[in-house]
């Protein structure tokens, strides 16, 4: 499951780029915000599935 999440991560992350090299383009600030919330919350999922892995390497 875990590369799962961090596939599904890394496509919001990818999905945040193209949305603030949009707004970019067309001068849509809210475009551009939205898309560096998208690769926040990319950058967020990422870092749980790493705690996860440090506490199953942990636990084994």
């Amino acid at each position: 499951m875990s590369t799962e999440n961090r596939v599904e991560a890394t496509l919001k992350n990818v999905e945040g780029k193209v949305q603030e090299t949009v707004g970019e383009v067309t001068g849509d600030p809210k475009d551009k915000a939205e898309g560096k919330a998208k690769q926040a919350e990319a950058a967020a999922r990422h870092s749980v599935e790493n705690i996860k892995d440090e506490v199953k390497k942990s636990l084994d």
